[in-house]
């Protein structure tokens, strides 16, 4: 009976113990530094426009100077927002809307946002030296395509 009982017991740990390893697995993504971060958008773009040492060198060099300049994309905090609430009781969260921002913080989102355009117009320019015009133009498209508008800015409508 107590072989039983202790087998039984050694199972039920080991179970939670997996169990437990594979929600971390899952669940937890583990935050890159900005080194780390420079280093895996270099690999993929690499990867995807077969680049060659040389101009695998100077992109990585790239993304490191523009590691802090772009917001999330390049390694920043995601989703943060001056005025943001996590958690609480506030009702507009509750209801799908966004709390009112003040117009300091209104200002500070905008010269943010203006800011980090800058500086992808900046990040654009130096790429375009990096890569061969085929490269920049497959690039282009790429980026394009992952626009959540379609690749149309301002909430432009398409004509039919």
């Amino acid at each position: 009976m107590k072989k039983m009982i202790l087998a039984l017991v050694a199972v039920m740990s080991m179970t939670a113990a997996q169990a437990q390893d594979g929600n971390r697995q899952r669940g937890e993504r583990r935050q890159m530094d900005k080194t780390e971060m420079a280093k895996h958008r270099t690999d993929e773009v690499v990867k995807q426009y077969g680049l060659d040492e040389q101009q695998a060198a100077k992109l990585l060099e790239l993304n490191k100077k523009y590691a802090d300049k772009m917001g999330p994309r390049m390694g920043g905090p995601r989703g943060q927002r001056p005025g943001a609430r996590r958690g609480g009781n506030g009702d507009s969260q509750q209801q799908g809307q966004r709390p009112e921002l003040t117009e300091e913080q209104k200002q500070q989102m905008a010269a943010e946002r203006q800011a980090r355009q800058k500086a992808m117009e900046e990040y654009d320019a130096e790429l375009q030296q990096i890569l061969t015009p085929e490269q920049y133009k497959a690039y282009k498209a790429d980026q394009e395509k992952r626009r959540p508008d379609g690749g149309r800015r301002g909430g432009q409508r398409r004509e039919k």
